[in-house]
């Protein structure tokens, strides 16, 4: 893994670019996140997803407070695009990770490497220590993703929204410590 930061980190993995999104990703972006499927795992993503609401995500991207969040948009080479990765604040102020892969990605351990590289990136480079994360009871594949690179579920499941599914899914929290 290499990590190049002036400001705008990109992390190399072997078989990913995590990098800053751009303007340019708007199609790429609207094409994979308007699967049904990849939609109502998240919680912020509506779906259907046209090209407008990827313009609007990427503009917001561009105006995050770079200290409290962090998005990197998951390039494979020879492909561009195939996801998402973000660190944002929770409600109480702690940091939280989410992540998404277009359909045609999953099953692949992408998920993984580019959560283990952001994590190292967000432990050496952000300074970060503890990171929270959770994922739909009835997406376990998100929870080995997150097993995998070192999460451990507290025990909670609580109720959170999915502007996709258009109500709150039980959603099982797990926590980091670098």
């Amino acid at each position: 893994m290499r990590i190049l930061d002036d400001g705008a980190p990109v992390i190399s993995t072997p078989r990913l670019r995590l990098r800053a999104p751009q303007a340019e990703d708007a199609p790429r972006l609207a094409q994979l996140a308007n699967d049904p499927g990849v939609a109502r795992m998240t919680t912020r993503m509506p779906h259907p997803y046209g090209l407008s609401d990827a313009e609007d995500f990427l503009g917001r991207c561009g105006r995050k407070d770079a200290a409290r969040e962090r998005v990197f948009a998951l390039e494979r080479e020879g492909e561009g695009l195939i996801g998402m990765l973000g660190f944002h604040p929770n409600e109480a102020g702690r940091t939280e990770m989410g992540y998404w892969l277009g359909r045609p990605y999953w099953g692949q351990g992408l998920a993984t490497e580019a959560a283990d590289a952001a994590l190292v990136w967000a432990s050496e480079g952000w300074r970060r220590r503890y990171v929270m994360a959770g994922h739909f009871v009835d997406n376990p594949a998100s929870g080995n993703v997150l097993c995998k690179t070192g999460f451990l579920y507290t025990g909670d499941v609580v109720p959170l929204h999915s502007l996709a599914r258009g109500e709150p899914a039980p959603t099982r929290m797990m926590v980091w410590l670098a």
